[in-house]
């Protein structure tokens, strides 16, 4: 059975005070870039950095009620859904066992190991995972607890809805990120019964669209990785698919650059860390700004767990896409001293170096030439552009490499 609005607003008496009423604050800033009124909801902010407790909790304290309660259980997750199972069973006093895909973040499995549960990683997809601990539940006895596709699930997840529209009411579009559609699931059910006018926009990844070639009946190849791993799903829950069928709008897809330029932004911009999962209704608001032009648009930032390394590059890629690291190569004759005029230049027009290559024997000019492959630091695109029309007032051979 679908769940209703009244399994929602049950599943809200049950939580509170479990877990965070997050903020669901206007972005002005945000707001101006994407040209309409944006809205954030910092679920990244929850004690496992991820909405994912709420209907975890929701399940679990129905299984502590249950007569006899279960001696365990078991889960199957990426990273969020397992810390929000692990931590609260621990809360609880239910061991807990965690099946994840053997490609998810150390961050995310250190976290979960460190809520006390028992770690299996196995397999390379979270299909793969779920399929193991349901066999793990079978020959052991323990209470499965599913990411997304169980009624209680996405009742819990579904409270996000109630918050965000009594906190903002003005809000009349929701973008929602999408895996196996508990999050979107929860939140149209209860958006929908209360607010039937507002719009609800699903958001999968290219390489994970599960969901949108179900509802849309396209076929896109799945996918081996994605930097938003937590909605790395490659088959929707029967449940939730349902729900989308019945109670969402549209569903858009959205690509790895996408999400990088999202995870950077709200970053830089509102100071908060996403994974980037999380950022995938901002993606989506800057891939098609004329969509949403004028509307008060809600995005839940649903997770915040993120592996440090992947935060680093996605920054520096970003730097490069801004203009505000870029590599030049310089070509010149080699008497001593013509580095030193080289980075002289590069200093006196404003911009940083971060490396410098010198390379004689690969390459094209002649032996007495020499050709030098700076990394700078700079502000903007036109800012490399004045650099190099200064290496080039100096007698110098510059370019974009």
């Amino acid at each position: 059975m679908l769940p209703t609005l009244a399994d929602v607003e049950a599943a809200a008496r049950r939580i509170a005070g479990q877990v965070l009423d997050t903020p669901c604050v206007e972005s002005r800033t945000l707001g101006e870039l994407v040209g309409c009124r944006v809205f954030l909801k910092f679920e990244n902010l929850q004690f496992t950095s991820s909405f994912k407790e709420r209907g975890a909790l929701n399940k679990l304290l129905a299984l502590v009620e249950a007569h006899p309660p279960p001696k365990g259980v078991v889960a199957a997750s990426a990273g969020n859904h397992a810390q929000g199972v692990a931590y609260h069973a621990q809360r609880l006093g239910l061991p807990a066992t965690i099946v994840m895909p053997t490609f998810t973040p150390g961050v995310k499995v250190e976290r979960t190991r460190g809520f006390g549960a028992t770690i299996v990683l196995h397999g390379d997809s979270f299909d793969a995972a779920r399929e193991h601990a349901l066999r793990l539940a079978a020959e052991q006895g323990l209470a499965f607890v599913h990411a997304f596709d169980d009624p209680l699930i996405v009742a819990g997840q579904g409270t996000i809805g109630l918050e965000m529209l009594r906190e903002q009411p003005a809000i009349d579009t929701l973008v929602v990120a999408v895996g196996g559609g508990g999050l979107i699931g929860g939140i149209a059910t209860a958006v929908k019964a209360t607010r039937p006018d507002v719009g609800i926009v699903g958001v999968q990844t290219v390489r994970f669209a599960g969901m949108y070639d179900a509802i849309k009946g396209t076929q896109h190849p799945l996918g081996t990785g994605t930097i938003a791993e937590g909605i790395a799903v490659g088959q929707p829950g029967r449940l939730t698919r349902a729900i989308v069928e019945r109670l969402v709008d549209d569903l858009v897809l959205v690509d790895e650059g996408d999400i990088e330029q999202a995870v950077l932004m709200l970053l830089e911009i509102e100071k908060t860390l996403v994974e980037g999962a999380g950022a995938a209704g901002l993606a989506a608001l800057l891939k098609e700004p004329e969509r949403y032009a004028g509307r008060h648009v809600g995005l839940v930032l649903c997770g915040g767990n993120i592996d440090p390394l992947l935060l680093a590059a996605i920054i520096e890629r970003g730097m490069v896409r801004a203009g505000r690291l870029a590599r030049i190569r310089v070509a010149a004759r080699d008497p001593p001293g013509t580095l030193a005029r080289i980075t002289t230049i590069v200093a006196e027009a404003g911009a940083n170096i971060d490396e410098v290559h010198h390379q004689r024997a690969f390459s094209a000019l002649t032996a007495q030439n020499v050709e030098i492959e700076l990394v700078l630091q700079t502000r903007s695109r036109a800012h490399v552009d004045a650099v190099l029309l200064a290496l080039r007032g100096a007698g110098f051979e510059a370019e974009r490499y």
